[in-house]
């Protein structure tokens, strides 16, 4: 990967601001992806965060911190976190934004055990496509404390399938329609495609079953996404 992601966010943070991300999936066309808002603050989250960081306790485990947001607002709580992305660029600004802990790591390197661990901004995206969730579940649940939960949101995105007629296109002989190739370029720079997945309430639900988790919705978004509580 060229980390493009983390190169945006070392732009934004070093006063460099001229673009935005641009990104795009198999199924849709490019959208801007404003680099504020990958620095928003807690009032400028949407209520789903919100309740996700709400309902932190003890210590914590920000997988994918980006830029540090949420990292940052729980420290202000004086809650014990630690923040980790596999985007260098990530991990550099959201130490020059004070978070306290952090490091550069994929989540299935993690071997510390927490209370609270939290995958938000379709968390479910890191585990890229269906055949890989029960791997990462059985990851999560293996750094969770007795009685600790996982906090992860996402998306049921089957609406993307749908024509002006509430018709429905997908291939139902194809993978799961919420794995998806996603890409991302910046000044004219492209980056990797990567996997992507996008997983409806219900086959989480399933998945967690398997693995000997517990699901919970905790609440719907404004746009087909949902918060869930795994424990």
């Amino acid at each position: 990967m060229k980390d493009i992601f983390g190169k945006a966010l070392l732009d934004y943070c070093n006063g460099n601001y001229s673009e935005d991300l641009i990104t795009s999936t198999n199924i849709s066309d490019d959208d801007v992806l404003p680099l504020p808002y990958l620095f928003r603050d807690f009032s400028d989250m949407p209520k789903l965060e919100q309740k996700a960081l709400k309902l932190a306790r003890g210590t914590v485990l920000d997988v994918g911190c980006g830029a540090g947001n949420h990292a940052l607002w729980l420290q202000q709580k004086r809650l014990d976190v630690k923040a980790i992305d596999s985007s260098k660029g990530a991990i550099d600004v959201s130490k020059k934004r004070s978070v306290l802990n952090t490091e550069l790591k994929p989540l299935l390197e993690e071997t510390e055990t927490f209370n609270t661990i939290l995958l938000l901004m379709n968390g479910t995206g890191i585990f890229q496509e269906l055949a890989q969730v029960s791997n990462y579940l059985k990851h999560l649940k293996s750094l969770l404390e007795p009685n600790g939960q996982i906090l992860i949101d996402s998306s049921d995105i089957s609406y993307m399938y749908s024509d002006d007629d509430g018709g429905q296109w997908m291939d139902l002989n194809q993978s799961y329609y919420g794995e998806l190739d996603y890409f991302i370029s910046y000044k004219g720079e492209k980056e990797v495609p990567m996997k992507w997945l996008y997983l409806d309430f219900k086959t989480l639900e399933t998945a967690c079953l398997t693995v000997g988790l517990q699901c919970k919705k905790i609440m719907d978004g404004a746009h087909f996404d949902y918060l869930a509580q795994l424990y």
